[in-house]
């Protein structure tokens, strides 16, 4: 039982045990800064069309079945929405709220566990102990691919509209653009996928080429592209209503802070994030120019290799934070949606059902959890690949020395075979130990983490663009 591991077992307790008193992603929902807007009830409308609304009248059919007749109001009413802060209880009528609560505090939990053992390895720094805020970390990308699937396929159920659609035309347009990314030199987009599988293809040559399996590695390459085109598709699907859906609270959010520059500044900032860090791994913009910039008829180097990729990551956590405080103001203005609805409707003519007024506020409201989701996600994403890039790829925060990364050769010296009744087991123990240090490697690590967190934030790059285009000229006209 080492440290860490009794730090991850309090974790977990902790986050079991704590779930229903005290939950992060409770308070950010009902901690009193958010109001929600009330549906107004059948009195209320009657009042305000003029009307009384009468007792007891039915319509009796043919069949003799009769029922309540329903209730029609003038769409230019003088409709004032009541609003009211959201509390506990009030979660209690939310869409997919206990997903969103238990996935937020998980990556919450995750990202503590992470800077613990941070912090232990640089006190410490153990020469044999596994990272376990990696586990973490992976996990949290696991469950945040999870919880995208999950909202998708509501999307992909639905009947109303043309979700599915837009799922299925954004994933193929991804499709194109990852094949893309993947072509282009690494003097434009520095992944480093390339040295990555390089390195594995060497590492593993000496030990297939014996047995006559090498014509395997270059199908490996294939299919390990494939695969990532597959993953950057699904992805880009997954992330396209989270874009659209940005862009909307963006504008609205804006509308509503106008009278505040400090919060107009930070969601600018928090609008513009994506394409920082998009910018951070084109190379002749980002590294080159950092690493030689020019100073009249001189170039002067800022920045050696490993402060560069110090700072890019500092860059794309900072940046992840900063959008994290911009939560609450997306969130309300995603709120004031229903009042934006009922003056959508005063403007029209004729009648409306009343149940349909209380339906379209209510409907607003129930989503706010999903809205969260497809906010925080793919910030959680973004930062916890940066973390796992950090750690797996062996890179520094530049705060103390890290130790050097073990070379993948050591892991294909010869096994030797041991004796004993056990010796055949223990072979294969070491060996099979052996071929997947080959094949998981820093370089591969550095490279495949590299290109995710790259892609997350290109897909939120894309789609915010489009949403902006489409809520500002498409969506008025």
């Amino acid at each position: 039982m080492g440290v860490q591991v009794v730090v991850t077992l309090l974790a977990a307790s902790l986050m079991h045990k704590l779930a229903p008193h005290c939950s992060f992603a409770r308070w950010l929902l009902c901690n009193g800064s958010l109001y929600r807007y009330k549906h107004p009830t059948d009195e209320e409308l009657c009042a305000l069309a003029g009307k009384q609304r009468p007792k007891n009248k039915r319509d009796r059919r043919m069949n003799g079945v009769s029922e309540d007749k329903p209730l029609w109001v003038p769409r230019d009413i003088e409709l004032r929405l009541d609003t009211a802060p959201i509390t506990a209880l009030d979660t209690l009528v939310l869409r997919y709220f206990l997903e969103y609560q238990w996935f937020v505090d998980f990556a919450v939990y995750a990202s503590a566990v992470y800077v613990f053992s941070e912090g232990y390895f640089c006190l410490v720094s153990p020469a044999r102990e596994t990272n376990l805020g990696v586990l973490w970390c992976l996990l949290s990308v696991v469950f945040c691919v999870k919880v995208f699937s999950t909202v998708m396929r509501h999307y992909f159920r639905s009947q109303e509209g043309g979700e599915r659609s837009v799922c299925l035309s954004f994933a193929f347009f991804f499709l194109l653009l990852a094949m893309g990314a993947l072509v282009l030199r690494e003097e434009l987009l520095e992944f480093g996928l390339e040295p990555g599988l390089a390195a594995v293809t060497a590492n593993l040559e000496p030990i297939l080429k014996p047995r006559g399996w090498e014509w395997t590695l270059p199908l490996a390459r294939l299919a390990f592209k494939l695969g990532l085109v597959a993953l950057s598709s699904f992805l880009g699907a997954c992330l396209t209503f989270p874009g659209l859906r940005l862009a909307q609270t963006h504008l609205d959010a804006l509308r509503m802070a106008q009278d505040r520059p400090l919060t107009q500044l930070l969601l600018h900032v928090g609008f513009v994030a994506p394409l920082l860090v998009v910018l951070l791994w084109v190379r002749p913009l980002a590294r080159d120019f950092l690493l030689q910039a020019p100073l009249g008829k001189h170039r002067v180097q800022l920045l050696s290799d490993s402060s560069f990729d110090t700072f890019r990551l500092w860059a794309v956590v900072a940046l992840s934070l900063l959008r994290l405080l911009g939560t609450r103001p997306h969130l309300q203005a995603y709120l004031a949606l229903a009042e934006r609805w009922v003056q959508r409707m005063r403007r029209g003519a004729g009648r409306v059902p009343a149940l349909e007024i209380q339906q379209q506020i209510t409907r607003i409201y129930c989503y706010v959890s999903v809205v969260s989701l497809q906010y925080l996600g793919p910030v959680i994403l973004t930062l916890h690949s940066a973390l796992l890039l950090k750690t797996l790829g062996h890179h520094s925060w530049g705060l103390y020395p890290e130790p050097p990364p073990v070379s993948p050769a050591a892991a294909v010296s010869p096994v030797s075979p041991a004796g004993g009744p056990g010796g055949d087991a223990q072979a294969a123990a070491q060996e099979i130990s052996a071929l997947l240090g080959c094949i998981f490697t820093p370089l591969l690590f550095r490279g495949f983490f590299s290109f995710l967190t790259w892609w997350v934030a290109t897909c939120q790059l894309v789609t915010s663009l489009f949403g902006l285009y489409f809520h500002q000229y498409l969506a008025a006209s």
